[in-house]
């Protein structure tokens, strides 16, 4: 495939609230679009990471560092014929799986400009439409939880995810449940704020008929989670535990899991996304397409990818009003029916840059060309 320029922008996206969870608070995206350039088409992908970190190692400044590097110039050196070969071609660089998965984003989204196809159909996508739910915060006070959750139910959301952690656990819990009983789809998210030690409390989640726990212990764990979930009948998930399909696959073996998350920027890239989605069918995992407050390009992304066979449980793909006044892409991501988000069938990723909004939130760009070394074979 052609590939003759690739151009990075930064931008500050601020939330139209604050977003908290247990590793602390949220109120704007610091944002890099990467643009991959070539036959007259541009493919976008957009970053994840944050500007600390906290969700793992990587920040918003270490991808663009990265991307500038290592990555891109790695693109001068390497043909290219389909993108499932770019992950490969990174692999000798350790991590930074969400630097790898930008640049690899906006490659599978050129590709399928190039080739004349929908994101969704160029990675096997088999829906026409999404089940998606909602994630909420850590709220100042329990009323104002239980008066999100009575929004988002009203607006149809399929699945509510709600955010833990020590000290504001049960008591959030209860109150949903106490107010909307045991008829809605519920979760708990802890992005690791609980230990062992912490065993009595996490059993006395079971009397809330969860849907899962995601991620309750330590960000690198599976063998604790193991313990745990050996002892408990509520599923748990993996979220940061999971980086690629052999981490999936260990932590299925042991029994660390019943459900993973998959999340394109944690894993390195929708091939690795993809090859994690078919382990997990083999084996009779459940998945579903977890969130990063992503902007409109990733949120896009997203969809394709949850529009896959084994996506069975909703993932937490809202619509771009639920963070943002006005969002980088056009039409911006809205709910067809309650709960329910169609998967674009144009080519590409499916909508239009909003580039007058991009062009106020940029403040930083870069520009490579990359020529001739590549292969114009499809």
């Amino acid at each position: 495939m052609k590939i003759d320029k690739i151009k990075l922008q930064r931008l500050k996206m601020p939330l139209k609230a604050p977003f908290e969870t247990s590793f602390g608070k949220v109120v704007e995206r610091d944002i890099i679009l990467v643009r991959a350039f070539g036959g007259g088409e541009v493919g976008i992908g957009e970053s994840v990471a944050m500007p600390f970190p906290v969700y793992n190692e990587e920040t918003t400044g270490t991808v663009f560092y990265i991307l500038d590097e290592f990555l891109i110039p790695k693109l001068m050196d390497i043909e290219i014929q389909h993108p499932d070969e770019i992950s490969s071609m990174f692999s000798s660089i350790r991590r930074n799986n969400m630097a790898k998965a930008v640049l690899e984003m906006a490659i599978w989204d050129l590709y399928s400009k190039q080739t004349g196809q929908s994101l969704s159909s160029a990675i096997g996508g088999t829906r026409d439409e999404i089940e998606v739910g909602v994630s909420i915060g850590i709220e100042p006070t329990v009323e104002k939880l239980v008066e999100k959750v009575e929004g988002f139910i009203e607006e149809g959301y399929r699945k509510i995810k709600v955010k833990i952690k020590p000290s504001w656990d049960i008591k959030p819990l209860s109150a949903i449940r106490n107010r909307f009983g045991d008829s809605i789809p519920l979760m708990a998210d802890a992005n690791s704020a609980y230990t062992l030690k912490d065993l009595n409390l996490l059993k006395q989640l079971e009397q809330f008929n969860l849907m899962m726990i995601e991620q309750p212990l330590a960000h690198d764990d599976i063998i604790d989670h193991a313990k745990l979930q050996s002892v408990l009948t509520t599923p748990l998930c993996l979220d940061e535990s999971i980086h690629s399909v052999e981490d999936a696959r260990k932590a299925i073996e042991i029994g660390a899991c019943k459900i993973i998350n998959i999340k394109v920027g944690r894993v390195g890239g929708i091939t690795e996304s993809k090859k994690i989605h078919d382990l997990c069918e083999e084996q009779n995992i459940p998945v579903w397409c977890g969130g990063m407050l992503e902007a409109g390009v990733g949120r896009a992304h997203n969809i394709a990818l949850a529009s896959l066979r084994n996506f069975t449980i909703p993932g937490d793909t809202s619509a771009s009003n639920r963070y943002f006044e006005e969002d980088i892409i056009f039409p911006e991501v809205k709910l067809m029916k309650p709960g329910y988000i169609k998967v674009p069938t144009q080519s590409g990723f499916g909508f239009d840059l909003n580039e007058g909004l991009i062009s106020k939130l940029v403040y930083l760009e870069k520009e490579y060309k990359l020529c001739s070394k590549l292969s114009k074979k499809y």
